[in-house]
């Protein structure tokens, strides 16, 4: 099987290497704002996920195209990419001292092969407290606004984490091990 990720996520990329998997990248060009944010969360991230995947794959019918986007969900409501410096700052508040969900959809689709699979992961993270300045220095040193829920793990935000359940890959951007299992079922 020949595999595209419908993402320029690096984040995605580097989580999809570990794999060994053989893949393009060729980004998707659906509008995500066009999407009803008032969907269930994991409903509205399977969405985005399986749209992507299916507006890349209508032009490269040969491969197997894998989709993907992550939100992060706190007291059910989905927090996206901040749009301004105050809307980061108070997004990391309400994370502060707080448990929150991020979920990320996956769509795996080729026409050719009859494959049309959508699933969600979700990890839950729980930040310690967060003061003022703690946010602010980290929205300076780093780049909250192409994140949802305005952090990335991987970065300084680290330092917030007091516990996870589930995937720290997921919390990335990518449920490798999810996707792994998956692929084992339809190589069979």
């Amino acid at each position: 099987m020949k595999f595209i990720l419908a993402s320029q996520s690096p984040r995605r990329k580097e989580i999809l290497n570990k794999s060994n998997l053989d893949f393009k990248v060729i980004p998707s060009k659906i509008d995500e704002s066009k999407i009803d944010i008032l969907l269930k969360p994991t409903d509205y991230c399977m969405k985005l996920a399986k749209l992507k995947a299916i507006d890349v794959s209508r032009q490269y019918n040969n491969f197997t195209v894998i989709g993907a986007d992550t939100i992060v969900v706190v007291n059910n409501k989905i927090l996206n990419k901040p749009v301004d410096y105050n809307e980061a700052f108070n997004m990391l508040k309400i994370l502060s001292d707080n448990t929150h969900q991020v979920i990320t959809g996956v769509s795996l689709q080729n026409r050719n092969l009859g494959i049309n699979h959508t699933f969600y992961d979700k990890t839950e993270v729980t930040f310690y407290k967060l003061d003022h300045n703690e946010i602010k220095r980290y929205i300076k040193n780093y780049n909250p606004m192409d994140k949802s829920g305005s952090y990335g793990i991987q970065d300084g935000s680290a330092l917030f984490v007091h516990k996870i359940v589930g995937s720290y890959d997921n919390i990335v951007g990518f449920p490798i091990s999810k996707f792994y299992q998956y692929l084992k079922k339809i190589n069979k």
